[in-house]
């Protein structure tokens, strides 16, 4: 490749590379706000009365810890998110984004089922289909623009824990939930 060539593809993705750091603004501080205010209204975390009063496993980190796990997780999906937006419209692209969404509407609603409704087994449900669209549109995600299916790793690898956490506490807490589907 020529320098001259070189010099212009490397332009290209310069330009390309601005354009998602502006959506990424949006997406990281839109994916912030509802996650914080998915806990915030679910009151998830220490401090619920019914989540204090359950049996946790030996490997349960403390408060804190999700409360520095969450917002650097969201902010980089949020990035992840803002590259395959900045990428032209494509039929992958558009699974991708479908995936993505899906995954995170189920990631908004695992606080209100898991700590405002008391339902462990309907919680443990979806964090596994959480990840496993998770996974899936980290896959699309890679095919993309690989950087993006990478910083969704850290997400990935987060939910996998936090899924073995929900259903270490459902063996844990037998009858100890509600059913939020009457079953």
């Amino acid at each position: 490749m020529s320098n001259s060539c070189w010099g212009q593809s490397r332009m290209a993705e310069d330009l390309k590379s601005a354009s998602w750091w502006k959506i990424a603004i949006v997406t990281v501080i839109a994916i912030e706000a509802l996650g914080g205010l998915s806990g915030w209204l679910s009151n998830s975390g220490y401090g619920n009365q019914w989540f204090d009063s359950l049996v946790k496993p030996s490997f349960m980190p403390p408060g804190w810890a999700f409360g520095v796990v969450w917002p650097v997780l969201y902010a980089l999906i949020g990035m992840a998110l803002a590259m395959v937006l900045a990428e032209p419209p494509s039929g992958r692209r558009k699974i991708a984004l479908i995936l993505f969404f899906l995954q995170l509407a189920l990631n908004l609603a695992w606080s209100p089922i898991f700590f405002a409704g008391h339902d462990i087994v309907l919680a443990n449900t979806v964090i596994f289909a959480m990840a496993a669209l998770a996974a899936a549109a980290a896959g699309q995600f890679w095919r993309i623009r690989a950087a993006a299916g990478l910083l969704m790793i850290p997400y990935l690898a987060w939910l996998v824990f936090a899924a073995t956490l929900n259903a270490t506490i459902n063996q844990l807490n037998p009858g100890s939930g509600a059913s939020l589907l009457g079953i």
